[in-house]
């Protein structure tokens, strides 16, 4: 029992300490305007949800809490009185300090002192949501019974669950019949058949016309961001995930693709109006050869090495052109504007409709390319050098030559994206191109799954649309992926989609013959 108290000190400490640092950077509040619109009821004027939805997210936190501290051990035995003393321990643990904070700036509040002088996100609203609008002593003891029954209550869930005979055998027998449908004879012949596939993807490329008309600009404008960090991963997936290169610059790629685009199509500074897709096409050429000339003296570095010289890269490009100086060549720091569109037979191709098609179709061009290199020869070298490049050498590959294809390929993938992101936006500059856009394709990189190209299209949906959905955490971006990447480490290292070991494939003219008998 003891050892139960104690998985239930650990848990309540940490979910404790969770929940007070959600309450001072305003979290709880949002999380409660987040369950809110769950239920299709929006956040008041006022900024603050209801107090029936912030009890709800503090009830689920504490049955997350007791959830967790109720855990199957691992030497113990497994019974209700174990799982209750860990679930309810947790619960009072963590009900504790948050009744603690709760007090204490419940009484600053009471004496008129406000915290938003040192903590900007401590609001005297959000304080007394807090304390459920009650005085600080009986707020503080309802946020401690709450958190505590809401545990206990995770940790009878969790018990039942694990131990109910009857609903595993359920949901095994549920599972082995939907296991048993798909892997049945007629199905599998019918998935296997031409015409089922051509069925698919037709069905598949109607719905690819019809999203982009029914969304809405809104909507097509979040996922046409979506899309090009799908590009973006996909291309970085090239040198990071199959050559095993850590670039944190990525965005030096993207922005050459967009400023050169731009220089070409704008009316200023340099009055070239050069025909898009020609404009497109070079983008993407000087992108590659610019990925090509950084490579050359940087490539044979390694490890944290080239991380460090490939962000040098991206912060010297981005200095270059928010510079007065290059204001004549690059427009300096007001970027470029008035960049055009793509047209087709002479017609303009430059709605939100027809910029999400052009997305698309790169997407899916994008996707088929990296794909082919992925099963090609030239993939399985990177997975070598990936593995282990000194080994890779012994084996005769040339692992600066592939190296630096996979960065001049990566980084023309990134070229681009930055020119569809300038050609739709109509505008870019230098801080369209900083740091937290290589960091963000990197988070969506390993999120979604390092090497897995689904698992590229999973990260960008994840990290780039599910913020714009959830426009309530906008916030707090950078600590939600601070916190997402901490946990894919801890559970998932792999990612959420980890990238399948190559089959090496077997010529049927090396395969033995067998000896008659």
């Amino acid at each position: 029992m003891k050892t139960a108290v104690d998985k239930g000190l650990r848990t309540g400490v940490v979910f404790g300490i969770v929940i007070v640092l959600m309450f001072l950077i305003g979290f709880t509040v949002s999380g409660a305007g987040l369950v809110g619109k769950l239920f299709g009821v929006s956040v008041p004027n006022n900024g603050m949800p209801l107090l029936s939805f912030f009890t709800l997210f503090m009830a689920l936190m504490g049955i997350w809490a007791g959830t967790t501290a109720a855990q199957r051990p691992l030497i113990e035995e497994d019974t209700w009185a174990r799982a209750l003393t860990a679930g309810v321990s947790a619960g009072a643990f963590s009900g504790l300090l948050a009744a603690l904070i709760g007090f204490l700036f419940g009484g600053l509040n009471a004496n008129k002192i406000d915290p938003r002088t040192y903590l900007p996100s401590v609001s005297p609203e959000s304080i007394k949501m807090f304390l459920f609008e009650r005085e600080p002593l009986t707020g503080s003891l309802m946020m401690f019974a709450l958190l505590t029954l809401s545990a206990l209550a995770g940790a009878v869930l969790s018990y039942f669950l694990r131990s109910n005979s009857g609903i595993k055998f359920g949901a095994r027998a549920a599972t082995n019949s939907v296991s048993a449908i798909i892997r049945s004879p007629r199905i599998t012949s019918l998935m296997q058949s031409k015409y089922t596939r051509y069925a698919l993807l037709l069905v598949f490329a109607v719905i690819l016309i019809l999203l982009p008309r029914v969304w809405g600009s809104y909507w097509n404008y979040v996922f046409g961001t979506v899309g090009i960090y799908i590009i973006l991963g996909l291309g970085l997936n090239i040198i990071t995930g199959w050559a095993g290169q850590l670039v944190i610059g990525y965005v030096a790629f993207f922005a050459v693709g967009a400023y050169t685009f731009a220089l070409l199509t704008a009316p200023e500074p340099h009055h070239v109006a050069m025909n898009f897709w020609l404009a497109l096409g070079l983008g993407v050429l000087v992108a590659g050869i610019s990925g090509l000339l950084i490579g050359l003296p940087i490539l044979n570095l390694r490890g944290d090495y080239l991380a460090i010289v490939t962000l040098g890269f991206a912060e010297i490009i981005r200095i270059l052109l928010k510079s007065d100086l290059m204001t004549p060549y690059t427009a300096g720091p007001r970027g470029v504007r008035d960049i055009a569109g793509p047209t087709i037979l002479g017609t303009p191709f430059i709605s939100d409709i027809d910029f999400m098609y052009l997305i698309m179709l790169a997407v899916l061009m994008v996707t088929f390319f990296t794909n082919r290199l992925q099963n090609s020869r030239t993939g399985k070298a990177w997975y070598a050098i990936n593995l282990d490049e000194t080994v890779a050498r012994a084996t005769g590959i040339n692992a600066f030559a592939s190296k630096l294809l996979a960065l001049s390929l990566s980084a023309a993938v990134a070229g681009l994206a930055g020119a569809l992101f300038a050609s739709r936006n109509q505008f870019t500059g230098p801080d369209d191109h900083a740091l937290m856009v290589s960091i963000n394709v990197i988070s969506l990189v390993i999120v979604g799954g390092i090497g897995n190209i689904p698992g590229i299209f999973l990260g960008a949906f994840a990290l780039k649309g599910l913020p714009e959905i959830l426009r309530e955490t906008e916030s707090y971006r950078l600590l939600i992926f601070g916190v997402l990447l901490i946990v894919m480490m801890k559970m998932r290292p792999e990612g959420f989609l980890p990238a399948k070991r190559p089959k090496l494939e077997k010529n049927a003219a090396q395969t033995p013959l067998h000896k008659e008998e």
